[in-house]
């Protein structure tokens, strides 16, 4: 189905909740160990948006995980314990990309749900192809399906009309066939109320995404923009981070206007267990009303939550581990999913 929707309100805007993957299957993970360390990362981010709710002076962002099975719900339980619980069949755990967009129309909680195949056939998992529109049934939400293939990862915006998103994931063969930009952006304007668009060409080295978004540049305010300077001379995705901050810089709105674009240090040259280089990247940070949890790898995150704490007033601002997350492909990012805030609630 295509129709013309508003744009989705920004990250930054008022939420309801946050919905947050959860490992639940051995697969995607490789093993026991690494599965537990994982979970491990993602309740300890988990419980900081949670404690920063402690001391939040307004309605507070719930958390809420998103798993399958007896066992995964009993560690979630045990090592979230301030968290809800979705049970709802699911593969993977990257709700960014395989859970819908979610918003509010005419007074009641709306999907925007998407195709999915896997990051391009690299990966699918049983439940994943179909979660999007599973998730806004248990949600209770009215859902817009659109035939085209779209992870949420690979676009943001910033609630009054720019989207960001890349050449290498929207325009790749292996999700919509022969897209071209302007197939892309007629897509994209109808789906997410976007009117300007900017593009970035390249993502970070060795991402299987295929070059998502959210881990090379952020919306922090209407046309506000984040992203991150090289870090170290051995910074092995120095030139793309370059590219990025000069396209940018360069680009203007259809009425003339630049964008604000702050940088912060990247994490710099980061390997995996076998020395090869990892997309680590401060930009897959995670923000709810209370804070914003911003993965870290090694001390450089320290000059990433100095950078963002003035972008974010009022909410706490903190960095915890994601290796082993990031060593399966994603971050903080690419495992939430906002709902935000509906009429009823933000009456006085």
């Amino acid at each position: 189905m295509t129709e013309h929707l508003p744009s989705p309100p920004p990250e930054w805007a008022p939420q309801q909740a946050i919905l947050i993957g959860w490992p639940s299957h051995l697969g995607p993970w490789g093993g026991t160990s690494v599965m537990e360390a994982a979970r491990a990362e993602i309740a300890a981010m988990a419980n900081a948006i949670i404690d920063a709710g402690q001391t939040f002076d307004g309605p507070v962002t719930q958390v809420k995980l998103v798993l399958e099975g007896e066992e995964a719900e009993a560690r979630a339980r045990e090592l979230a314990p301030g968290a809800e619980i979705i049970q709802i069949g699911c593969g993977d755990t990257w709700l960014r990309d395989t859970g819908p967009i979610l918003s509010w129309q005419a007074g009641r909680l709306h999907a925007r749900s998407f195709g999915f195949n896997g990051w391009g056939g690299k990966y699918l998992y049983p439940g994943d192809a179909d979660l999007s529109d599973r998730l806004a049934v248990r949600l209770g939400a009215d859902c817009t399906q659109f035939d085209f293939i779209l992870e949420g990862g690979s676009v943001d915006w910033d609630g009054a009309g720019c989207l960001l998103t890349t050449d290498e994931c929207l325009l790749n063969p292996n999700r919509n066939g022969n897209w071209t930009r302007e197939t892309a952006e007629a897509a994209l304007k109808a789906a997410l109320g976007a009117t300007e668009i900017i593009w970035i060409s390249k993502g970070l080295v060795n991402d299987h995404t295929d070059g998502h978004i959210d881990n090379l540049a952020r919306f922090v305010g209407p046309r506000h923009v984040v992203c991150q300077s090289p870090n170290g001379v051995d910074d092995p995705h120095a030139e793309r981070l370059d590219a990025i901050i000069e396209t940018l810089t360069a680009f203007r709105t259809q009425t003339g206007e630049a964008l604000t674009v702050t940088t912060l240090p990247s994490p710099g040259f980061v390997r995996d267990a076998e020395g090869d280089v990892m997309p680590a990247s401060h930009m897959n940070f995670i923000v709810t009303n209370q804070a914003v949890v911003v993965p870290g790898y090694n001390d450089e995150v320290l000059k990433a939550v100095e950078v963002l704490t003035p972008l974010f007033p009022g909410r706490t601002i903190v960095s915890k581990p994601s290796p082993i997350v990031l060593s399966e492909g994603g971050s903080f990012h690419c495992i939430s999913q906002q709902i935000p805030t509906g009429p009823e609630e933000t009456k006085p």
